[in-house]
């Protein structure tokens, strides 16, 4: 699973390390910066397109023989209705101090 901000801090990463290593290689900073600009729409187009293929492999259901326990999220969801906790159970606990 991919979660945002540790996606946006690597890509921070990836792309502060790229404009240090362009600038050491080209001598200007122009250029570094062209380039950097460069790599980050690449690294965007190639995020896009692995959002796209995972939604799309999840929509299509060609993921579901990837493991024999894996359920899908709407299992997932209806499962959690099914406890034999009532709602009301939380206000009738007792705290006590000791």
């Amino acid at each position: 699973m991919m979660y945002a901000p540790r996606v946006f801090v690597s890509m921070m990463a990836v792309l502060i390390v790229f404009a240090v290593a362009a600038y050491l290689t080209t001598g200007s900073l122009l250029t570094a910066l062209g380039e950097t600009l460069l790599c980050a729409i690449i690294l965007q187009v190639g995020y896009f397109i692995g959002v796209v293929y995972l939604v799309h492999r999840e929509k299509t259901g060609a993921g579901k023989d990837r493991h024999p326990d894996a359920r899908s999220p709407r299992q997932v969801n209806d499962d959690l209705g099914r406890d034999e906790i009532r709602a009301d159970a939380a206000a009738r606990v007792r705290l006590h101090d000791r």
